[in-house]
């Protein structure tokens, strides 16, 4: 009976803490500053949609660059570990010598990121997408100090878990053999015979087994990821890492497939590796023609690899980036014919053929969304109410907070929920503790352990939380 009238206690304890905790939290939704603390303070979880190289901060990649002495192209802000035969390239070294490497600095800063960016003189979508090959060559050969800065800065805000794209997996399997499929599979595509479709996928899946896509996957896995994480101590009591493998959507069909294959037998041979995305501009002439030619090459590798997580950027479009036609399938395609896990952005929701039952299906299987609200303003300029945040929160939709790109977009986790709190006055304390504990729920982390350790690490960091409010 006294063991039964101490949790009774705690209980009401836990509760009162909770509802000041919400109550001091009403109290300063409108003063940014305040907002911006308590978030600081607040345990948030994962970060579910995280692209490694875009998240790492410009400051440290110049740094690198500088140090191993690269070739700068002068014009475009591009660095190169060796000198191009093309272009007006000069060392680092040099720059130091004639003084004029400062000038450089800041220039190089506002082609990385999206520092001093005035919203007038460049398109936003294409210096983003732009900056990732401009500063590539100093993120390899460079992980080990990446993967170290993120967990360094998730620890400093209270971030539990983070679930990264990585890199794209080394092969060397020629597929010249193989380009008469490409046109096939787009000519199936064009009048959407996916049987005939899925055939063809069969042979070149049997083909890419032949010629060591399996090996290609266990070396990744083997020899570069998990001693990378192993080394590095990535995961301890505080944080734990995770990792996606992605594919291009520019590339020929034959040679996406390819690196798809190899990506499923990735994520499904090794423990750290979380599952599968697709990335690129989703508004990339090729990603709109081969569209649902890639949602149907996933459906394919599920049907091989069944246990294999994925999530896909789906409706990172809006209105005047593409024909308006374009905008009522992609997401849909994504979670009817791919079989899509979570899906990523989702900003063309509202414009969905049959949006309602979409979200009623999303809510219905458990289908989370992984919200941008930075990445998607500064990208697509969408925003307040014209993002559709809150239709899926009406229909039940399971949402996760992330940050997408927080180094090129130079923003944390810390300001996506600020921002959240700031312009969806509907949306309560429960609500963010609840996305907070979404980001663990949904995450593809496989082992059931992990999961649940990290959810009572949760319950853990809130409960010292919320303890200091009443105290207010």
């Amino acid at each position: 009976m006294k063991s039964l009238y101490t949790l009774l206690f705690i209980l009401i304890i836990n509760t009162i803490c909770a509802q000041a905790t919400s109550d001091y939290f009403e109290k300063i939704r409108d003063n940014e500053a305040a907002l911006t603390a308590f978030f600081s303070q607040m345990p948030k979880g994962g970060d579910l949609h995280h692209h490694f190289s875009g998240s790492i901060y410009a400051e440290p990649l110049l740094e690198h660059a500088i140090q191993d002495d690269f070739y700068l192209n002068t014009e475009t802000m591009d660095v190169s570990k060796e000198k191009p035969a093309t272009g007006n390239w000069q060392q680092f070294s040099s720059l130091i010598k004639n003084g004029t490497i400062d000038s450089y600095k800041q220039k190089i800063m506002q082609k990385w990121s999206v520092k001093d960016y005035n919203f007038v003189d460049y398109p936003s979508d294409k210096l983003f997408f732009e900056s990732f090959m401009k500063f590539e060559p100093a993120i390899q050969g460079n992980f080990g100090q990446g993967l170290l800065e993120l967990k360094k800065r998730a620890l400093s805000e209270n971030i539990s878990y983070i679930e990264t794209q990585l890199s794209t997996i080394p092969t060397q399997i020629n597929t010249n053999d193989l380009t008469k499929f490409n046109l096939r599979l787009r000519k199936l595509a064009v009048v959407k015979d996916e049987n005939t479709i899925l055939k063809s996928l069969d042979s070149l899946y049997n083909s890419l087994l032949k010629k060591g896509a399996e090996a290609d996957a266990k070396n990744f896995n083997n020899n570069f990821v998990a001693p990378l994480h192993k080394d590095l101590k990535m995961d301890d009591s505080q944080f734990t890492m995770r990792y996606q493998n992605f594919v291009l959507r520019f590339m020929e069909p034959v040679d996406l497939f390819k690196n798809l294959v190899i990506a499923f037998i990735s994520a499904d041979t090794s423990p750290l590796m979380a599952g599968v995305n697709i990335v690129s501009p989703e508004d990339g002439e090729t990603s709109m023609k081969d569209y649902w030619l890639h949602m149907v090459m996933f459906k394919y590798c599920h049907s091989k690899y069944p246990n294999v997580k994925y999530t896909m950027h789906a409706g990172e479009l809006t209105l005047g980036l593409v024909q308006p036609e374009e905008l009522t399938w992609h997401i849909g395609a994504a979670v009817y014919t791919a079989g899509a896990n979570r899906i990523g952005h989702g900003v063309a929701m509202a414009y969905e053929k049959d949006s309602y039952n979409l979200l009623r299906y999303m809510a219905k299987k458990s289908i989370p969304i992984e919200i941008n609200l930075v990445s998607n303003e500064f990208i697509l300029k969408v925003k307040e109410s014209r993002h559709p945040f809150t239709l899926y929160k009406e229909f039940g939709v399971p949402i996760v907070i992330s940050t997408d790109d927080a180094g090129i977009l130079r923003t944390n986790m810390t300001e996506q929920y600020v921002l959240l709190a700031k312009r969806y006055k509907d949306v309560s304390y429960a609500d963010i503790k609840q996305f907070v504990y979404n980001s663990i729920t949904y995450s593809f982390i496989k082992e059931e352990k992990v999961k649940k350790e990290l959810k009572a690490d949760l319950d853990r960091r809130f409960k010292t939380f919320e303890a200091y409010f009443p105290l207010q």
